[in-house]
């Protein structure tokens, strides 16, 4: 299967997320305006799918499905990137509002495989959210991404799949979020140990977090996988220097995948390797 798939890079930018705000980084997108723009930008240096959490008038998460539509909808107008939205949102949201962004018809969707401490907080993800929420993405074809924030979630991944057979599309796409404080370390030990334990079949990106971003984008790479940038996960571009913005992290992640002979991948070539149809 895996011969199947284009030979390049999928680079995931996350502009935004649910935690930050604008006093944390001032090129943060937390408008519908900016995100576009963002998107555009990012598009441009060759980033092939956007993980979008929204933001209200209060700039605190939001879910709404209106919002999230018009969102999906504006980044389609004016980008070939594939949409992917959060149905984490904030460790506050409530379960029927994370299941409900799956109305908005993106093409892809976070799916958390488990609870984590995750600073001073906890995200919340049952097995019977899990199991619902991979049921409702297998019946709107929506490809879903398993977020996996320690070794346990693989655990969970390799139980829905025996639970209820694989996505939709066929493909299975994990992200490993690493780093994060009560999650998995953001080394290359870790990476290994949880590529290791994926479906024998499964494609992955990864994602490090502060300064766990360009170790685990090495790894990542050196073990065939794919990236996921963003000031979401790092605003910072080097000790002492703030990231110039979310285009920036982009650019950088390509200038990686073009030095481990596999360039980015967009468009039609991301829609196939996510198993999705030509839009």
């Amino acid at each position: 299967m895996a011969a199947e798939l284009p030979q390049g890079t999928l680079i995931t930018v996350a502009p935004t997320g649910a935690e930050l705000a604008k006093t944390d980084h001032p090129n943060l997108p937390t408008t519908l305006t900016e995100l576009v723009a963002t998107a555009k930008a990012c598009a441009a240096a060759r980033a092939g799918m956007i993980h979008v959490h929204l933001r209200d008038g209060q700039d605190r998460s939001c879910l709404d499905v209106g919002r999230l539509k018009e969102a999906v909808a504006a980044i389609r107008a004016e980008t070939d990137l594939l949409v992917q939205l959060s149905t984490g949102g904030g460790v506050t949201d409530s379960f029927e509002k994370r299941m409900a962004v799956l109305d908005a018809e993106p093409d892809s969707c976070s799916l958390t495989c488990g609870t984590v401490n995750f600073g001073d907080d906890v995200f919340t993800n049952p097995w019977p959210f899990i199991a619902e929420l991979y049921q409702r993405t297998q019946a709107r074809g929506v490809v879903p991404e398993f977020e996996l924030f320690d070794l346990g979630h693989v655990s969970t991944l390799h139980r829905l799949l025996d639970a209820y057979g694989p996505p939709a599309t066929g493909r299975i796409h994990a992200d490993l979020v690493m780093g994060v404080p009560g999650g998995m370390p953001g080394t290359v030990e870790t990476v290994v140990a949880v590529v290791t334990a994926l479906p024998a079949d499964a494609t992955f990106s990864a994602t490090g977090i502060g300064r766990a971003a360009l170790p685990v984008a090495f790894a990542a790479l050196a073990a065939g996988g794919h990236l996921r940038v963003g000031l979401e996960d790092t605003v910072t571009f080097a000790r002492g220097r703030p990231a110039r913005d979310n285009a920036e992290l982009v650019e950088r992640a390509a200038a990686l995948a073009d030095l481990a002979g596999r360039p980015p991948i967009q468009g039609a070539d991301a829609r196939r390797f996510l198993g999705l149809r030509a839009g």
